[in-house]
């Protein structure tokens, strides 16, 4: 996948595991899907989280449903079940493992990294593409950094780096146009979508609101 291609998958990038979910992950997934995500990121952290096996089968299930649909599978922070699955790539934080041996072991699959401002940045330009943020309050992640607003977005696009960007934290379809305009190629969404008393017209309303930004 070359850039170009990357940041058109990075639109609508939902990340989701089970305990982000009020109904079963693969009906949540699969009506995402049908509602415009163009990108899945399996994130199995929190709260009652499957470990060892069930960890495994779940995201098992839930790459084949992305196969299935042509949407690219990434696996958060866990590099081994990424590449047990052959996934399509690994995202990981700052306090991961590092991007130079992340990149050793996965060769030339997708790798993301999570930068909070512009040294972060500078300091990961092996990544294929940042997530950057937290750009608006969160309650995903208990450990989440201070919020940035779009203006690290800014900061960093500013620096003339071109590497792909998705906002991550707080997005939902009231706000994503914000976070493109900032120059964002995507926005990545947790709850906006999962708990969803419709899965497939939220994910549907903010693809909508991205693609009428992307047009202006």
């Amino acid at each position: 996948m070359n850039k170009e291609q990357l940041s058109s998958a990075l639109q609508l990038y939902f990340v989701m595991g089970s305990p982000n979910c009020v109904q079963r992950p693969v009906d949540v997934l699969s009506e995402a899907i049908k509602g415009g995500i163009t990108l899945f990121q399996f994130r199995e952290k929190g709260h009652g989280a499957l470990e060892g096996d069930q960890k495994y089968a779940l995201a098992e299930e839930l790459q084949y449903i992305c196969r299935k649909n042509e949407i690219p599978f990434i696996v958060d922070d866990d590099v081994d079940l990424a590449i047990a699955l052959k996934a399509d790539g690994v995202h990981v934080g700052q306090e991961d493992e590092p991007i130079e041996s992340v990149r050793e072991k996965i060769g030339n699959k997708i790798v993301g990294v999570s930068v909070h401002n512009l040294e972060e940045a500078k300091e990961a330009m092996q990544a294929d593409y940042f997530g950057v943020g937290p750009i608006f309050p969160t309650k995903t992640k208990e450990d989440a950094k201070p919020v940035q607003g779009v203006s690290v977005i800014r900061q960093i696009r500013l620096a003339e780096i071109q590497i792909p960007i998705v906002g991550i934290g707080g997005i939902t379809e009231k706000n994503a146009s914000e976070v493109i305009r900032a120059g964002a190629d995507g926005v990545s969404v947790i709850t906006a979508i999962s708990q969803a008393g419709n899965v497939r017209e939220a994910a549907a309303a903010i693809r909508k609101e991205i693609s009428a930004c992307s047009k202006r």
